[in-house]
């Protein structure tokens, strides 16, 4: 029975060091003025958020990514002055994995790599970004088959790069000193 109080003793001992060492890094955390990107309290980002128009983008692709990036960026908010505009331009690659003897794959990968461009429409700094996804599906006999799991795969694909680029306008809304400076033409003696 002395053994087994020993043991006990000595796992309440670790809880409470681990619970002592996790109060101490949220403490400090906190105190380096750490805010959580998706917290509810911030509402001031998703108004700004909302300040960001988005262009058209070339192709059906594209204009499942700018769809895509309306329902994370303005989700049912009312049409506000646009502060911001995102430019998005994506290409598409498709390659065959698993090829069988008689040259036909059953197994396909479809990246998607999207770069773009966050402009202060008000002085015209800028904040370029580029992100990409992969996503396999199978190449079945049925032609059909195989163009439906490519277009889920390409959905897929195009959802992750939504998230990705609104993960990265909320950073950069956040923090303004990462825009870049426009740059003026050599004739220019600024205004």
């Amino acid at each position: 029975m002395g053994n087994r109080g020993r043991k006990q003793g000595n796992m309440v001992v670790k809880n409470t060091f681990f619970f002592i060492v996790f109060i101490g890094i949220c403490l400090a955390a906190a105190a380096c003025g750490f805010q959580p990107l998706y917290s509810h309290s911030g509402k001031a980002n998703a108004s700004a958020l909302g300040a960001v128009k988005i262009l058209k983008i070339k192709n059906r692709s594209g204009q499942k990514l700018r769809s895509y990036l309306l329902e994370r960026l303005s989700p049912g908010q009312i049409q506000r002055k646009k502060i911001y505009s995102l430019q998005v331009q994506i290409s598409e690659t498709k390659s065959n994995l698993n090829i069988r003897k008689d040259g036909s794959a059953t197994r396909a990968i479809l990246s998607i790599s999207a770069g773009f461009i966050l402009i202060n429409n008000a002085n015209g700094s800028k904040f370029k970004g580029n992100v990409w996804s992969k996503s396999s599906y199978n190449a079945l006999d049925s032609e059909f088959a195989t163009l439906s799991a490519e277009n889920d795969a390409r959905n897929r694909a195009l959802r992750t790069i939504a998230e990705e680029i609104r993960r990265r306008v909320a950073t950069a809304l956040k923090n303004p000193a990462i825009f870049s400076k426009p740059i003026r033409p050599p004739n220019d003696p600024g205004k």
